[in-house]
């Protein structure tokens, strides 16, 4: 069992500090607000006022932050790099591919180690040890580590060196986009030609076009209901604008995407950014 310096508290870092607590390792959590980490407590979780505070006890340091901004902020401020030297550190949020390969830069000039691991998967999965998680770093980081991700995963994949997972989880996060806006949008023409919702779903459901986050989105839709969210629209739009940027430097076509985009931030204008994404439904769905 191991000593994990949890950097990050919000509502995937939360699920996961009490999934490695559970399993037998030793948390100590820092979070930015700190009374956001303090219900954690009761969970037998240590948390901490600052970061080194973590780090400097840590065999692992995990971070589940917002962005790289975030990470710079807080793993390369001088009070928290001066105890990076023999660290490894595992980055478990969702930043772009160049991000991700200049902090292992930065990472491996301190004298740490580096890798990425950027999860699939919500608060449901991670209480349950059932992530998907997708490693971006060496064949000996991902076997050294591949005990403590169980953990956390079922069957974690390496996928390549760092950057390549940090692709690959921004392309299944425009799925997400793609998939609640395609849903919201067929659901309302649906409900507005007075199709019954059964049939519409029993028909969906029965054919290959069905998604499971169809039938979980449901209920919230059909009572515009997006309070306690596993994934907020604000992270929601962080990421589609992420993979905006990626895909653009690529080369891609992405007008569909741009479109989504713009209705994840009309949905933060009208002051939905930190209940589930599913609020995009709201926009394409206006009351009248």
């Amino acid at each position: 069992m191991m000593t994990v310096a949890l950097l990050g508290t919000g509502l995937l870092g939360r699920a996961i500090a009490e999934r490695l607590q559970a399993t037998h390792h030793t948390v100590i959590a820092y979070n930015r607000t700190a009374a956001r980490a303090l219900p954690l407590q009761a969970s037998g979780v240590t948390v901490v006022t600052v970061p080194e505070q973590a780090v400097v006890q840590a065999d692992v340091v995990l971070l589940v932050l917002a962005d790289a901004a975030a990470i710079r902020a807080i793993l390369l401020a001088p009070a928290v790099e001066k105890h990076l030297r023999g660290k490894s550190i595992v980055q478990m949020g969702t930043i772009a591919p160049d991000e991700s390969i200049t902090i292992q830069r930065e990472v491996d000039r301190i004298g740490g180690t580096y890798c990425e691991a950027p999860v699939l998967g919500s608060l449901v999965e991670a209480k349950a040890g059932a992530l998907q998680i997708m490693v971006g770093g060496t064949e000996e980081q991902f076997a050294r580590w591949d005990p403590f991700f169980r953990s956390l995963s079922h069957e974690p994949r390496l996928i390549g060196p760092v950057g390549t997972a940090a692709a690959l989880k921004l392309a299944l996060n425009q799925l997400i986009a793609a998939e609640i806006s395609a849903f919201a949008l067929s659901l309302a023409l649906a409900q507005r030609s007075r199709v019954p919702i059964d049939t519409f779903m029993t028909i969906l459901r029965e054919s290959a076009l069905f998604a499971p986050s169809f039938g979980k989105k449901l209920p919230r839709l059909l009572k515009r209901d997006y309070h306690n969210p596993n994934f907020s629209t604000r992270n929601l739009l962080k990421d589609a604008e992420l993979f905006l940027a990626e895909a653009t430097k690529q080369q891609l076509v992405v007008d569909s995407l741009e479109g989504i985009v713009s209705l994840l931030r009309k949905t933060i204008r009208q002051g939905l950014g930190e209940v589930d994404y599913s609020a995009i439904s709201d926009i394409i769905n206006p009351l009248r």
